[in-house]
């Protein structure tokens, strides 16, 4: 049986990237005006998203194009005042003997068939010392894999090597170092990661609501919504107890990042006849767990009721796949169909995919046993176990099932509730991300000279690694924060132009 899985072509002209070509608003300073706000000394805080990581990994290019960079630049029209990063040795990303851990970047190569497609970046070694200590403070406080309690543990250096690089020294957190600079202005960003990493993983780790102690949390649990909120609000009554102004962001929902969307969940293809043979398959799996459930003691109309639900029927065209469920008393194998609404990881293995992964993997063994149904024969109990078990469901951490993306929206939609009183609560400007993506994915955002989608690659606004914004997705997210600080506090800021910003970068351009 052959799957043919249709994907997105990927668009590559006018996708490379570029240096940040700034907007220079200095004849025009006159239009411009800080209002309320001081902006002499910017502190942006988060996680990867405010650290311009892209790619997959952390790297020069990426870090100058990060939206703080980039607005840290227009606010000097209106009093801001120098801005400092924790640079990368380098536009490879990666630390010295650990790419195992932290690899290179990710770039846009060309197959031996010329398909384009991301691939790790391998014409060079990475320079960053994962040991060395930068001296000095960093305006940007972005740390890559950060939750909202890492920014107030005292030592995370330790368990972060992106944070270990800047921090001032052993005990310090990231909050605490950001207040010693005593900010006039500051950007918070934080709380992707709270529920992120639980979705990239295919929900293998615990939805924690219920439990506020983040203390016992795993790597890729969800964040409880109440000690979320707590958190956050800790974090924003220090930032502004000497009356520093800020904007804080809101969490983007999963369904608007192409890591989630862009492997379509009824990509199995099949002609006419395979489809049918497919759907021969099952019906002789159902015999058979019919058989077995009747041979372990079980009433024959209830072995039947059981077994009748993997009678899956296949089509001509495109099929949704298989996943693995729990193994229960009424789903002995554990298996059952994808809905329409689940998604599959942009991390998948798609030549497993086009193999069986995900509905068959046959064997010349298999082939054999069925060839012994078709004739009327009845196989031996091992022969039938060898059936059964062709069956290649996809696996947990591939798939998010509807139970988990119902965690991951409830999670969410907490999270986005409690930044959104917090804003109100203290008088400071708020940036509706979430739904700028939401449009990026249902239709696009229009800018001067094009449309950016969430698309993968092609669209413009994320990287090769499907989560992490392009170039020219952090300077969406710069005009969104300037019209918000309009809104809340009468700044009038120079806005940038998306078109001046690149997005993927070809594999002879990294450096």
């Amino acid at each position: 049986m052959k799957n043919t899985i249709q994907y997105l072509a990927i668009a590559v002209l006018g996708l490379v990237a570029c240096e940040p070509e700034f907007d220079n608003p200095i004849a025009e300073s006159d239009l411009y005006t800080n209002a309320e706000v001081d902006f002499s000394k910017y502190i942006a805080l988060g996680n990867s998203l405010t650290a311009g990581l892209a790619d997959g990994a952390l790297y020069i290019t990426g870090q100058e194009n990060s939206y703080p960079n980039i607005l840290a630049n227009q606010l000097k029209s209106v009093g801001g005042g120098m801005f400092t990063q924790p640079l990368m040795a380098d536009n490879v990303g990666g630390f010295v003997g650990q790419t195992a851990d932290f690899p290179p970047r990710l770039v846009l190569a060309f197959d031996a068939e010329g398909n384009p497609g991301p691939a790790v970046f391998t014409g060079q070694q990475p320079t960053t010392n994962i040991t060395t200590s930068l001296e000095g403070s960093f305006n940007n406080m972005g740390v890559p894999g950060a939750k909202s309690f890492h920014l107030t543990l005292p030592g995370y250096g330790a368990l972060n090597p992106y944070f270990g690089r800047f921090a001032s020294g052993a005990s310090a957190s990231v909050l605490g170092d950001a207040i010693a600079q005593d900010p006039t202005f500051f950007s918070l960003w934080i709380g992707n990661n709270d529920v992120l990493s639980y979705a990239t993983s295919g929900g293998i780790g615990v939805d924690q609501t219920g439990n506020v102690d983040p203390s016992t949390y795993g790597q890729n649990d969800i964040t409880d919504p109440t000690a979320f909120g707590a958190i956050y609000s800790d974090i924003v009554g220090q930032l502004t107890a000497n009356g520093a102004k800020g904007v804080l962001l809101n969490i983007p929902d999963i369904p608007s990042i192409p890591f989630f969307t862009t492997i379509p969940n009824n990509a199995l293809e099949l002609d006419a006849a395979t489809a049918g043979s497919l759907t021969g398959f099952f019906q002789a799996v159902a015999g058979i767990v019919t058989a077995q459930l009747a041979g372990g003691g079980l009433p024959l109309e209830q072995a039947q009721i059981i077994a009748s639900q993997y009678l899956f029927t296949f089509n001509e065209g495109s099929n949704l796949f298989l996943i693995k469920t729990d193994v229960t008393n009424t789903n002995p194998l554990g298996v059952r169909q994808m809905t329409e609404e689940e998604l599959l990881l942009l991390t998948i293995d798609r030549a497993a995919l086009a193999q069986g992964y995900g509905s068959v993997v046959l064997t010349p063994e298999v082939e054999q046993v069925l060839g012994i149904l078709l004739t009327g024969g009845t196989p031996t109990p091992a022969q039938g176990d060898l059936v059964v078990k062709a069956i290649s469901g996809i696996e947990d951490k591939d798939v998010l099932d509807k139970d988990e993306l119902s965690a991951i929206a409830t999670a969410t939609a907490a999270y986005n509730a409690a930044i959104t009183n917090i804003a109100t609560a203290n008088g400071l400007a708020f940036f509706d991300i979430a739904g700028v993506l939401a449009q990026g994915a249902n239709g696009g955002i229009p800018f001067e000279g094009g449309l950016i989608t969430s698309d993968f690659v092609s669209g413009g606004g994320f990287s090769l690694d499907g989560v992490h914004p392009t170039p020219r997705a952090h300077a969406l997210v710069v005009n969104g924060i300037i019209d918000a600080l309009k809104t809340t506090y009468k700044a009038s800021i120079p806005r940038v132009e998306p078109g001046n910003f690149g997005t993927v970068t070809l594999s002879n351009e990294v450096n």
